[in-house]
């Protein structure tokens, strides 16, 4: 199993690959005016060949997580066999664009060999927390959104467990923009089950994706933050940085050295994270 954090500056866009069947999570794609696009639909061409993309999670609605050109390239190149998102409304132009897109790829695979799936999540409306019947290689494990909680387009974000099966799998919290009260609920009912490896850092390393009693049940061994170069936000703050570096023995930034993506495996006695510049 490996992780591939793609560098697209200030947003989110990741890949996870195992035993040939790989699932996008998000789907930033920079504006075309930056060099990074080029960049981007060629670590997607690289990462994606020989592999079969079982399904694009898409973490919130938000267009640096949910970007419609983005989603356009995965759905209609890559072909997935689903593609979830948070069951919730978002009233933006960006927002309205990706679900007609979603729905129009619906529609024209309904009749095919290959239908696209459409799986909108919360967990109140749930009979399981597991998803089954997702991917013969993978483990979906659900924590967020749930009703009660959302009271932001950040905190409707999905919260997800991906385990990858058998040998050279280890578990991927993914984490969307997620912030610290609807931590204190994640924390509240779901405790030492969120206890994963690798964690994909809250709303691009911002302090209040920081809640520290989640993180020390996810207790995880490397933890990667997308944010961009300089970002406009002070992502990642540093608070938040040192708070990782309490609970993880590595921590990982695609805003290091100029702008990296970053390429997370099983090494020969842990898991180790290399940086890969364009």
């Amino acid at each position: 199993m490996n992780i591939i954090t793609v560098n697209v500056g200030q947003g989110a866009l990741s890949i996870v690959r195992h035993n040939k069947e790989a699932i996008i999570i998000d789907s930033r794609i920079p504006p075309s005016g930056d060099d990074t696009v080029a960049y981007v639909k060629r670590m997607l061409a690289i990462s994606l060949r020989d592999h079969n993309v079982k399904g694009l999670i898409l973490t919130g609605f938000d267009n640096d997580h949910t970007d419609v050109v983005g989603t356009a390239i995965v759905l209609q190149k890559y072909r997935p066999d689903w593609v979830m998102h948070p069951q919730c409304y978002k009233d933006t132009e960006e927002a309205r664009l990706v679900s007609w897109l979603i729905t129009e790829q619906e529609n024209a695979r309904q009749n095919s060999a290959d239908p696209l799936r459409r799986i909108p999540v919360r967990l109140d409306v749930l009979g399981n927390r597991k998803l089954p019947g997702l991917s013969r290689n993978f483990e979906f494990e659900l924590f967020s959104p749930h009703i009660d909680d959302m009271s932001s387009s950040n905190n409707c974000s999905i919260v997800l467990k991906l385990t990858g099966i058998g040998p050279g799998g280890f578990s991927y919290l993914i984490t969307g923009d997620t912030e610290r009260d609807r931590w204190e609920s994640i924390e509240k009912y779901f405790g030492g089950a969120l206890k994963s490896h690798v964690l994909a850092a809250p709303h691009h390393g911002s302090r209040n994706g920081v809640h520290p009693a989640s993180l020390l049940h996810i207790d995880p061994h490397t933890v990667l933050i997308s944010a961009g170069v300089e970002s406009q936000y002070g992502h990642p703050d540093p608070a938040a940085v040192k708070a990782y570096e309490y609970v993880a023995k590595y921590v990982y930034s695609t805003n290091m050295r100029g702008g990296v993506s970053l390429f997370t495996r099983p090494g020969a006695t842990e898991i180790m994270t290399e940086l890969v510049r364009g």
